[in-house]
């Protein structure tokens, strides 16, 4: 064949690859658009016009913690640190990502209960519970404070001043860091306590009569609070480029990612001071059962913690951190091929890895509302990271409309606490308490329209 005619075909080919190539372009681009326009939708209206200003109290300031399926207010209204938190994160954000002036004024209004009612002027830090008045309860365990629930303080605090600049809530939020790095850190084995005294003395050094389960979790650390310490410690060396900051977060990324994931790709729960793992695998059956809620694969920590990962890599950059991508796509992946329910859709709740077993079994079939929403989240990061592995686009798409079929209400509005394909009775239970708030959807819905319409700097690998 002539010269000419091999070249001829070879811009054929090349024109008809890159014709296909912007036509699947193009065709996604349109997909993605429209699954972000429903996605916004749904944020405003199944989410934000439910909450807001239904949750508002305005008697005593704060939030409303308790509501029924229908949206009735039910229940004691206690005033959680996690659940007041939240809901000054939630107005924040979506101060800044709709611009809608309406959600700065919740913001503004459950900053002044943090202020006024939640903080400890005495000694530091912030009250892990309040009653509704946003007074002391009856019960002495209520003044303990939690690394946990201080480090969604400092979140909220650090993404209000962003959206505000109101300089107070940053001084607050750096205030509460250092009490917390002071009382709460290990100096000798690096990390965090979770459980403290009212003092801020480490349970772990006290003695206690209370259940013994309570005993054991005093003298651990969990992945839990160091995920979340993780993730308020990026969000405040975004507004405050600290040098002991910076220090603390790259100490967390780097034992979160190399000591407290596993090989495998899971977290392990609960660990000894040292970091040793905690774990019930080669106990008896009724140990083990006894033990469970400290020891299991949960796969919606892991997807979540994939994604929080990244997150403090990129606040960390400029780099291209490839470890921390490896170990976060090894999270996604382990969850997709272990905790993914292939046919409905969803992941599922718990997993456990038998001695003697190198597969792993569901222990629990639960579909629970967070795990769903930090699943869509991470399916979208890892398919716009990796858009040639096409699994997590389809499981994306196959997330949300397991979501719009089983965990969105419709009737109502809001999310019920599990999907309705395994737990139907959901439909009928609380919509709202001290630990089921809008966070984790509303986080996710505004990360994915962002991720769909191409202005997510995390969903570009070279950025991380």
């Amino acid at each position: 064949m002539p010269k000419e005619n091999i070249k001829k075909n070879k811009l054929l080919k090349l024109s008809l690859s890159l014709l296909v190539f912007f036509l699947g372009c193009a065709s996604l681009t349109s997909q993605d658009q429209k699954i972000a326009d429903e996605m916004q939708e749904l944020l405003k209206f199944n989410i934000l016009d439910v909450w807001y200003p239904a949750s508002i109290d305005t008697v005593n300031g704060g939030f409303l913690s308790d509501f029924s399926f229908d949206w009735k207010p039910a229940g004691p209204q206690n005033k959680m640190l996690v659940t007041q938190t939240r809901h000054v994160w939630t107005t924040s954000e979506m101060t800044m990502f709709l611009h809608e002036d309406k959600y700065r004024k919740i913001a503004e209004h459950g900053f002044q209960f943090l202020k006024d009612k939640m903080r400890d002027e005495t000694y530091g830090g912030f009250y892990m519970l309040r009653n509704s008045k946003g007074e002391p309860t009856q019960r002495p365990s209520d003044d303990l404070k939690t690394a946990y629930s201080n480090a969604f303080a400092i979140y909220s605090l650090s993404t209000y001043y962003e959206m505000s600049s109101d300089t107070s809530a940053l001084n607050l939020a750096r205030k509460t860091f250092l009490w917390l790095d002071k009382h709460s850190h290990d100096p000798e084995f690096k990390g965090y306590f979770d459980l403290l005294t009212r003092e801020g003395i480490w349970l772990y050094r006290q003695p206690s009569d209370m259940e013994n389960g309570f005993v054991a979790r005093c003298k651990w650390k969990d992945q839990n609070s160091s995920i979340h310490l993780l993730e308020a410690l990026t969000q405040l060396y975004k507004v405050w480029p600290d040098r002991l900051v910076r220090e603390r977060l790259f100490e967390m990324l780097g034992l979160i990612r190399d000591t407290i994931t596993t090989e495998k790709g899971y977290l392990t729960l609960f660990l000894q001071r040292d970091w040793t793992p905690v774990s019930f695998r080669d106990s008896s059956d009724a140990v083990r059962k006894a033990n469970a809620n400290y020891d299991h694969v949960s796969f919606g920590h892991d997807v979540e913690t994939a994604y929080l990962m990244l997150e403090a890599s990129h606040a960390l950059g400029p780099q291209h951190d490839v470890k921390t991508l490896t170990v976060a796509k090894r999270m996604v992946d382990h969850a997709l091929a272990n905790g993914w329910d292939k046919e409905h859709g969803g992941f599922y709740e718990a997993g456990y890895y038998y001695a003697g077993c190198d597969s792993i079994s569901i222990i629990d079939k639960t579909k629970t509302w967070w795990v769903q929403a930090e699943g869509l989240n991470a399916l979208l990061l890892m398919a716009k990271l990796f858009p040639d592995e096409t699994k997590y686009y389809e499981a994306f798409r196959k997330q949300w409309e397991y979501i719009k079929k089983y965990l969105i209400d419709h009737e109502h509005g809001g999310w019920y606490h599990d999907g309705l394909d395994e737990s139907p009775g959901a439909k009928h239970a609380a919509k709202a308490s001290v630990w089921k708030i809008n966070y984790h959807n509303s986080r996710t819905l505004m990360n994915c329209i962002k991720m769909l319409r191409s202005e997510h700097d995390l969903a570009r690998k070279n950025d991380i």
